[in-house]
């Protein structure tokens, strides 16, 4: 009888140590920082596929959207933040709240899929925004930007998903070197990065959005590889966001792997470990 209490009590302590942990984890994840991991290149090439970094939920404040959402696809999970906390959707204002600034790389809920996308802060509220022939303008001044040399990867299947990268100097076979030139912006206020191009895009050339108050509007690095607030929400973009849908900043890579998997210790990174980002 008593190894029975024993054994009874020996798995009842387990799932209470494994309950203990996973609330800890959940409390940590929701309040704290949330694991992100790079799935395309459309930040090229301040974030590269494989890259892996803990999005600041502190930055800005909370949100619905900074419950976590646990998507396992194999398995058929897919609970969004709405699901843990679907009644904070409907409050306009962040608790403890900060509004994010022009320049920063921000972690967002899609406003229609509930899908995390990760993106930089383009426009402001009131900003208007355009593209032409490739050139960005806010408020109808043509953002600054310098040569940046050539980026250069190689010609092969990137991350899980096995993406191949884009390239400006044409079709080129597997193994061979793909080019992207690159420029370095500086947006208002200061904030330089670098954004690539690879040939003329439809997105190259847009009307002008104005930014609604308490929205934002978002581009990728990789100017002609992103899905972003350049693209209506209709046309499969995220259009504008609403800062109920921010997540969060990021701010510096953790951990890069180039490899199909992050066990692929071969395809490390090294030089990515810890890189702050800009």
């Amino acid at each position: 009888m008593a190894e029975k209490t024993g054994f009874v009590g020996s798995v009842v302590e387990t799932f209470k140590t494994v309950f203990w942990a996973l609330l800890i984890a959940g409390v940590f994840r929701t309040l704290f920082f949330q694991p992100f991991w790079i799935p395309s290149g459309s930040m090229k090439d301040t974030l590269l596929i494989g890259d892996f970094l803990f999005v600041n939920k502190m930055a800005y404040g909370y949100s619905y959207a900074s419950c976590p959402s646990i998507r396992i696809p194999q398995l058929g999970v897919d609970v969004g933040a709405d699901d843990f906390c679907g009644w904070f959707d409907g409050y306009d204002d962040r608790l403890f709240g900060s509004d994010p600034e022009r320049g920063d790389i921000v972690v967002f809920r899609h406003p229609v899929t509930g899908l995390d996308f990760i993106k930089r802060l383009i426009g402001m509220p009131g900003d208007r925004i355009q593209m032409q022939s490739g050139r960005l303008y806010i408020n109808d001044e043509p953002v600054q930007v310098a040569d940046g040399g050539i980026f250069t990867e190689v010609m092969e299947p990137q991350g899980p998903l096995g993406q191949q990268p884009q390239c400006a100097n044409g079709p080129v076979g597997p193994g061979a070197i793909c080019e992207k030139p690159r420029q370095i912006e500086t947006l208002p206020g200061g904030v330089s990065h670098s954004i690539l191009d690879i040939g003329p895009r439809p997105a190259d050339n847009t009307g002008v959005f104005t930014v609604p108050e308490g929205q934002y509007f978002f581009m990728g690095d990789n100017r002609d590889n992103s899905t972003d607030s350049r693209f209506a929400q209709s046309r499969g973009g995220v259009g504008f966001v609403e800062a109920k849908d921010i997540v969060g900043r990021a701010d510096r890579v953790i951990f890069s792997s180039g490899g199909r998997s992050m066990l692929a210790f071969w395809t490390w990174r090294g030089d990515r470990f810890f890189k702050a980002l800009e």
